[in-house]
């Protein structure tokens, strides 16, 4: 028996040291699969990014001497080569739009869409997946059909459409919350921001009167993106909890006489969990690649934004850098919340 525990170890710690080559190996060739994506669609679009920089009207030398500088005159290939190691140094090249390296203004704008995503998924899943939870509770009910019809419009409905109406009604007509941008005007020279999260920003200057602006401006389109959220998590959380109160221990628990409260909270809940982990991480990348149309109607200054200005203006480097930068925390998301459910569910660790 003792003769066997190292050699358990051993194997052990190779398909560990396996399972962690085989996660790398998965990261790198989706992550190379995008830069190939971006670059193709760089190269295919009708916009010369010379022209964009240097304009309609330059020498034909000068086109030419960008053209050589920026290397578009080297084989596919090569520009691939360098287009790959340049994202991997976060060299995306300069902004026409703004002249700033494209890196520059991605770590201005993105925690602004990081704030609104992070509210965003936390009022979707506060609010989600109690809904899901009773909806499941409650099948066939009135209640049940409610909470489906909810998710429905949230599936069905355009968000910038609700975006327009939620500005028409709660700003425009009732004056409950504060219209479009981060920020009032007035704060422009009083508050200073530190990490670029504004609402944090705030409670670490105690400039309280900054915060309750700063959440007045964010709470129409977080809650917007929050309802966008909820949909998906309370639809899936429905079809997780009733095929866990469809399970024999769920039998087994009602027979001993456990409460109906226990069971659905502690146990059916509990188990259910595990897959709602991936949920819940997948809606927060989806809002952080999927919030351009509601940081647009809201004048919201984060990428979404950027990258629709810089669209607009033929800027394709801050346009692929930002889709790079998009792409990659959907992917680092999508892979943590998969190593987050292998932790938590023992049975995926054989797999």
């Amino acid at each position: 028996m003792n003769s066997s525990t190292p050699t358990a170890k051993r194997g052990s710690a190779s398909a560990a040291a396996l399972a962690l080559l085989r996660f790398a190996f998965m990261v790198a060739v989706t992550f190379l699969g995008l830069l190939a994506v971006t670059f193709f669609i760089g190269r295919v679009i009708p916009i010369d990014p010379v022209l964009a920089i240097v304009g309609d009207r330059a020498p034909a030398s000068v086109v030419e001497q960008t053209r050589e500088e920026l290397g578009l005159n080297l084989p596919y290939y090569q520009q691939f080569l360098i287009y790959v190691k340049g994202a991997l140094q976060g060299n995306f090249g300069r902004s026409v739009l703004t002249t700033n390296p494209v890196m520059t203004d991605i770590r201005r704008v993105f925690p602004a869409t990081i704030e609104l995503a992070t509210l965003g998924t936390l009022i979707g899943a506060l609010v989600g997946v109690p809904l899901g939870v009773l909806a499941a509770v409650k099948r066939g009910s009135l209640v049940d059909q409610i909470v489906r019809i909810i998710g429905l419009i949230g599936y069905s409905v355009p968000i910038f459409w609700l975006g327009l109406l939620a500005l028409l009604v709660f700003y425009a007509k009732l004056r409950w919350t504060a219209g479009p941008g981060r920020i009032d005007v007035v704060f422009e020279y009083t508050f200073t921001p530190i990490t670029g999260f504004y609402l944090l920003d705030a409670v670490l200057q105690r400039d309280w009167a900054a915060f309750r602006d700063i959440f007045a401006h964010i709470v129409l389109p977080a809650s917007l993106l929050g309802y966008f959220s909820l949909a998906y998590i309370s639809r899936m959380t429905r079809s997780f909890m009733l095929n866990e109160l469809s399970q024999e221990y769920i039998v087994a628990a009602r027979a001993k006489g456990l409460s109906e409260t226990n069971i659905i909270w502690r146990h059916a809940l509990r188990n259910a969990a595990v897959p709602l982990v991936t949920v819940i991480a997948l809606s927060y990348a989806g809002l952080l690649e999927g919030s351009v149309l509601t940081e647009t109607v809201f004048s919201w200054p984060g990428l979404g934004l950027y990258i629709t200005n810089s669209l607009q203006n033929a800027d394709m480097n801050a346009v692929l850098g930002g889709t790079i930068i998009i792409g990659s925390v959907f992917i680092g998301i999508n892979l943590l919340s998969d190593l987050l459910y292998r932790s938590l569910d023992p049975r995926t660790r054989t797999q």
